[in-house]
């Protein structure tokens, strides 16, 4: 399934880490690795819950089901709360509005710097 293995490689380029690396953290090989992201193999559901962990996506997102990462049924929330507009505008320029974990990494940014000026 070709937007499956668009999505796994494109989430691991996110995390700007190598095949190598996700294989010995999923106990498999770089081969297996290499096959799902060049759609010459399909990794199995076990492979696929072991993705969707590690990059904190819905399996209808790897599964191209939906563009949100965070899946169809997930709650979403308005909008971040940041009281500050210096906050704000620092957490908008820190991230790659293209990536697929954005929303998350934005939310623990917010988190981390409200507790500190707290």
């Amino acid at each position: 399934m070709k937007v499956m293995a668009d999505r796994l490689r494109a989430l691991r380029f996110s995390y700007q880490t190598s095949q190598a690396k996700l294989a010995k953290e999923f106990q498999t090989t770089q081969a297996s690795m290499n096959r799902y992201e060049h759609d010459q193999s399909e990794p199995s559901y076990e492979m696929l819950l072991k993705y969707a962990d590690y990059f904190n996506v819905s399996l209808d997102y790897l599964f191209g089901r939906t563009d949100d990462p965070q899946g169809s049924a997930a709650k979403k929330p308005n909008a971040l709360q940041i009281d500050s507009p210096e906050i704000a505008a620092f957490v908008e320029m820190c991230f790659d509005p293209n990536s697929p974990v954005n929303g998350k990494l934005k939310e623990a940014l917010v988190r981390m710097l409200q507790e500190e000026t707290k």
